[in-house]
């Protein structure tokens, strides 16, 4: 019997912290920031110190720890800190209000809450109940934790036995962002960041050892916590951490300092690089050079994900800079990403293939596999899947239907094989009859020279007909007016089929967004 569970044995903080020790990795440079370098041995010591100090404070196997942390080296202490001890991790979006985290706190049921000092005035502003909260340990990346736990910590031993866990036990939750409905926790097996890391990771972006990864997206979302944290751990190489708003100056300013491989990023945030570059070329009148020394000279290949990457934006910052955007789609509950071009292949404006690892298929509203070329809703398959929405039974079988997971997305596929977003179930639009993709006129508004970025939703006119309707946020240099609106249809009118152009432009200064940077049309369609 004892043979029979040494063989099961699997926790993922020995697997991703552990291990890299045992291979001879204890003095290599884990973690860049501002104000210190941690080595492997250091975010060893720090997570067994964590885990002991936890231990003492009352943490049990399976209770969960709500953490609401910036992106700081004590991340990794509490989340990895957490999983040696067989209990839960829950990361959460730090940008929320008061009553989200009461929200959070009372469905997960979380014993413990660890808080990142700066945040925690929202949490004193919680009015409700929190009648399963036990315990708070307050967290400053430059001080430490604050008495008590800081104490506990101190006397903590720096080396603690691993629980014994299987890949199939609980490791983590991630909560959706909920942008249909309350949010849902997404259960993660022990395993399926070894998954993700194995088939994105190494697979598609070849992470190896001597890469440094730089990630925009925060810890806490499913993307970023791969980029930041388990992905470098996986490959034994080195994250680059930083606590602020990833602005663009914020970004340009870590890829010059720390002169990373990878970057992670999102399709709003290349823009806003983008034109940021160019003011600053405009200040310093420097002609944009790809092959002159820059910002992202370092950087061997840059990944996006959150949403479809416009290719115009691919383009310019390809002109720029002369490095490839690997345009992919995850989601929460699949860890990671599944979907994605890769450095040998590219489709400009396309979310690429199936990572290796991964089966996707195209089905109609009654389950049936649609045509190729035909559009219609995506279904994944593959082991780094969520086992179930925590007490959303009727929510987790419509969507983890058997093996597959249901999207949500509508796709289609092309005649070799690149799969092409057609928008979120809810945000087609069907005019005169025909489907059409929000996301195709997005891409072919976003390719003229005045327009930032910009968002199509469906609008009734006065005969009560659904046409598109698109909401434009202007470059810098350009004026909303009437004439601009009519060139803006015209631009589109000779583009695409006369159905799909929009009858209505209106100007915005901005776009609503999700946490995770993804354009809120529902908003817009409130709004309006």
């Amino acid at each position: 019997m004892q043979h029979t569970m040494k063989q099961d044995f699997f926790n993922a903080a020995d697997y991703f912290v552990d291990r890299n020790i045992r291979q001879g990795r204890g003095h290599k440079i884990a973690i860049y920031t501002e104000h210190r370098n941690y080595t492997y041995n250091d975010v060893q010591k720090m997570v067994n110190k964590t885990a002991n100090a936890m231990r003492d404070r009352g943490l049990r196997i399976e209770e969960r720890v709500m953490m609401l942390m910036l992106d700081v080296p004590q991340f990794y202490a509490i989340f990895w800190g957490a999983i040696k001890l067989g209990a839960i991790p829950i990361p959460v979006n730090t940008m929320l209000n008061p009553e989200d985290y009461e929200f959070y706190l009372n469905d997960s049921r979380a014993r413990l809450l660890v808080v990142s000092e700066e945040l925690l005035p929202v949490i004193n502003k919680i009015k409700g109940d929190l009648p399963y909260l036990r315990d708070i340990i307050v967290i400053s990346e430059v001080e430490g934790a604050r008495i008590p736990f800081k104490q506990k910590y101190k006397s903590a031993p720096a080396t603690i036995k691993t629980t014994s866990t299987t890949r199939d036990d609980v490791g983590f939750w991630l909560y959706s962002s909920g942008s249909t409905g309350s949010p849902k926790g997404a259960i993660h097996s022990q395993y399926d960041m070894v998954v993700t890391s194995n088939a994105y990771a190494k697979g598609i972006i070849g992470l190896t050892e001597d890469d440094i990864c730089l990630s925009a997206a925060r810890l806490f979302f499913a993307y970023g916590l791969g980029n930041g944290m388990y992905f470098p751990l996986s490959a034994g190489c080195s994250a680059v951490l930083h606590p602020h708003r990833p602005t663009p100056e914020i970004m340009f300013r870590s890829l010059e300092k720390f002169r990373p491989t990878i970057f992670f990023g999102i399709p709003t945030l290349y823009g806003q690089m983008l034109e940021y570059q160019v003011r600053m070329d405009r200040e310093k009148g420097v002609k944009a050079d790809p092959n002159a020394d820059h910002a992202l000279s370092s950087v061997r290949i840059c990944v996006s994900g959150g949403e479809a990457l416009p290719p115009d934006i691919y383009k310019r910052w390809k002109d720029r800079y002369g490095v490839n955007i690997l345009d992919g789609m995850g989601s929460t509950e699949m860890t990671h990403i599944f979907l994605s071009n890769s450095p040998e292949e590219i489709k400009l404006g396309s979310t690429g293939k199936p990572v290796p690892g991964y089966e996707l298929k195209l089905v109609d509203h009654e389950g049936n596999e649609v045509p190729q070329g035909d559009i219609g809703t995506l279904l994944v398959k593959g082991d780094s899947a969520a086992q179930f929405y925590w007490h959303k039974r009727q929510k987790s079988r419509q969507t983890m239907q058997g093996e597959w997971i249901n999207t949500g997305d509508k796709y289609y596929i092309d005649s070799d094989g690149f799969y092409w977003c057609a928008g979120r179930a809810d945000d087609m639009l069907k005019v005169g009859g025909i489907w059409v993709s929000p996301v195709e006129v997005e891409n072919c508004l976003g390719e003229h020279e005045a327009v930032l970025e910009n968002a199509v939703i469906g609008w009734r006119d006065e005969k009560g007909l659904v046409k598109p309707k698109a909401f434009v946020v202007l470059r810098e240099g350009f004026v909303p007016s009437e004439k601009l609106a009519d060139d803006l249809k015209k631009w589109v009118l000779e583009k695409l089929p006369k159905f799909k152009y929009p009858r209505w432009i209106e100007f915005l200064q901005a776009l609503p967004k999700s946490a995770t940077g993804k354009t809120q049309r529902f908003k817009l369609r409130q709004d309006t």
